[in-house]
């Protein structure tokens, strides 16, 4: 089990901290760093700022979202960064939900699958190289055919550092990860649980876009890499109430109701009823009593909490799942924590 951590997204300013992290990180044997983006910092320029100091640690965007730029920006960005770094740069993409795409972009939502397919077609043919870049789909025109007329193919004027930059998906729904599977060298899902019911429904979907024609990867060479809070407290309760807060709001705040990606995740985990109760509450304003309705055990399959010992023993239903490499979160000491453990 490889380890990976990261600083996400910003609330009112840079998180304090995160170079310390990501360079004691790549002391203790980590293997990735990963930034993230909503509608404030963008994931790209502190991965750069930070990653200036690392040497070898791989920096990943988890994620850069497809409607926040054109996929040769990105692309630009990409082999910008790969190039900058020697080799260490990680592209993880994702889709956002309706209330960022339409409400911040001002793009239409529709078709998220389609339109990610595209999207990494485009930027393969960008970091390939062979040619001028060409396409005209349904939401990529390449050159366009509107307009003045005048547009011309090209390919980069940069030569990428690897020409097989690897790209991975942020995915939470079935068809999602199918995708991810088929197309991207690795998948980055939000919420996971090992456990066998859940970890088998994935392992399928996965399998699934694995047996489709032209799949880049199979199951021992594709990367799952999986954010998990660890709270290493003796008491369970005090530790599951550190992680309550934050499962209520995705679960009931992070999208419309009807619309929630997040929902859903616990939902196929077997929580609808307990999951319609807390977005009832926290769409009504009453977070608090949202997070509380948390139950135990569902902060414990997504998350690693109590001692040390049972951490280390709960680590084993992990590094038995799909996932490749898990994405910690939590202070120095729990850092230095799953070192021990993993490392």
């Amino acid at each position: 089990m490889k380890l990976a951590t990261g600083a996400g997204y910003w609330s009112a300013g840079p998180p304090a901290g995160a170079l310390d992290a990501m360079l004691e990180a790549e002391r203790l044997g980590y293997d990735s760093f990963w930034t993230a983006e909503a509608y404030g910092s963008d994931a790209l320029t502190p991965l750069a700022w930070w990653g200036s100091r690392s040497s070898r640690i791989k920096l990943g965007t988890g994620i850069v979202q497809l409607s926040a730029r054109t996929p040769t920006a990105t692309a630009m960005a990409a082999i910008t960064l790969d190039h900058l770094s020697g080799g260490r740069f990680i592209l993880g993409l994702g889709v956002s939900g309706p209330q960022v795409v339409e409400g911040w972009y001002g793009q239409p939502y529709p078709r998220p699958l389609a339109r990610t397919r595209e999207y990494v077609e485009v930027i393969r043919q960008v970091v390939a190289r062979e040619k001028p870049v060409e396409h005209h789909g349904d939401f990529y025109d390449l050159p366009a055919r509107e307009g003045l007329g005048l547009g011309k193919a090209l390919k980069p004027t940069v030569h990428p550092f690897r020409a097989d930059l690897p790209i991975y998906l942020g995915a939470e729904g079935p068809r999602n990860v199918a995708l991810a599977a088929e197309v991207c060298d690795g998948w980055l899902p939000l919420f996971f649980s090992p456990k066998d019911e859940v970890n088998g429904f994935y392992e399928a979907s996965l399998g699934d876009g694995f047996a489709r024609a032209g799949a880049r990867r199979t199951k021992d060479d594709f990367e799952v890499v999986c954010p998990v809070t660890v709270v290493p407290v003796d008491d369970l309760e005090a530790a599951a109430d550190l992680v309550r807060p934050n499962l209520a709001l995705y679960i009931g705040g992070m999208g419309a109701r009807g619309a929630n990606f997040h929902f859903e995740v616990f939902a196929r985990m077997g929580y609808e009823d307990l999951c319609l109760r807390i977005q009832e509450l926290y769409l009504a304003g009453r977070k608090d009593e949202a997070a509380a309705l948390v139950s135990l055990e569902m902060c414990q399959d997504v998350a690693l909490l109590g001692p040390k010992e049972k951490i280390r023993d709960d680590l084993a239903r992990w590094e038995a799942s799909c996932v490749t490499t898990l994405m910690v979160s939590g202070s120095p000491q729990v850092m230095r924590l799953m070192a021990e453990l993993c490392l």
